[in-house]
């Protein structure tokens, strides 16, 4: 499973994708989990799976949602106290969540 995380590159979100990895690896998840700016957006619809968005950029939510759907890649916004806890865990959760939408 291909997990994508688009924001604004900030220290936190490089550490979220770390404690994510780390929460699925202890899972037995075979997840790849990576983090890019959301102007990135058309070339990791292509190979991604769900995509995540960084709370500081909801902003742009209506205008990359519509690209997601038209690709059939679900997306949300990271919940806002997981990030800022970086916890990796309940973001991995959301993700997987995600993935059952699209029925993956």
């Amino acid at each position: 499973m291909k997990i994508t995380l688009l924001c604004a590159l900030g220290m936190s979100t490089s550490l979220l994708v770390e404690r994510m990895k780390k929460a699925a690896e202890i899972q037995g998840i075979d997840a790849e989990i990576e983090a890019y700016p959301a102007d990135d957006i058309d070339k990791q619809l292509k190979n991604t799976d769900v995509i995540l968005l960084g709370p500081q950029i909801r902003y742009k939510k209506n205008e990359l949602s519509k690209k997601a759907e038209a690709a059939n890649v679900p997306m949300a916004i990271i919940d806002m106290k997981a990030y800022g806890a970086t916890d990796g865990e309940k973001v991995l959760e959301q993700a997987l969540e995600l993935n059952k939408y699209k029925g993956g």
